[in-house]
């Protein structure tokens, strides 16, 4: 079994679901609007809400939709976790996923466990957290 991320946006869906794959290598293999589903079946909203999106990242799925004002929550209690391969790819990643954020609670940078770290919220709301272990995650 893997889990499966679900995310919720105030209406900016798809740009934020693309620019994630965009950023991180991602594949959208399939966007459902408000307007493909039967009248009695839509959200509460306009017709190109996303009732319902999915990424594949690696071996896993993202999976993602927006949410009429009234319905929307903003993420909390957890954080959306990447771990790169090298430390230029974490800076690559964070620049991009940063750009914008609503806040940065942890810049990067060194921590016991991890040669790079930050804990940040980007603009469209998504908690990330963003890690490379480098040396700190070898055997001593």
């Amino acid at each position: 079994m893997e889990p499966t991320i679900y995310l919720f946006f105030k209406g900016n869906c798809l740009e934020a679901m693309t620019r994630y794959a965009d950023v991180l290598g991602g594949e959208i293999t399939g966007v459902f609007r408000n307007r493909d589903a039967a009248p009695e079946d839509r959200m509460p909203g306009d017709q190109d809400m996303v009732m319902n999106m999915a990424m594949r990242l690696g071996r896993s799925t993202v999976m993602a939709s927006d949410n009429s004002a009234e319905m929307y929550e903003r993420p909390q209690g957890f954080y959306v976790t990447i771990e790169t391969p090298s430390r230029d790819e974490f800076d690559r990643v964070f620049a991009a996923l940063s750009e914008g954020a609503e806040s940065i609670a942890m810049p990067p940078g060194e921590t016991f466990w991890a040669e790079r770290f930050a804990m940040f919220r980007d603009g469209f709301g998504t908690p990330w957290m963003l890690s490379f272990t480098g040396a700190k995650g070898q055997p001593s």
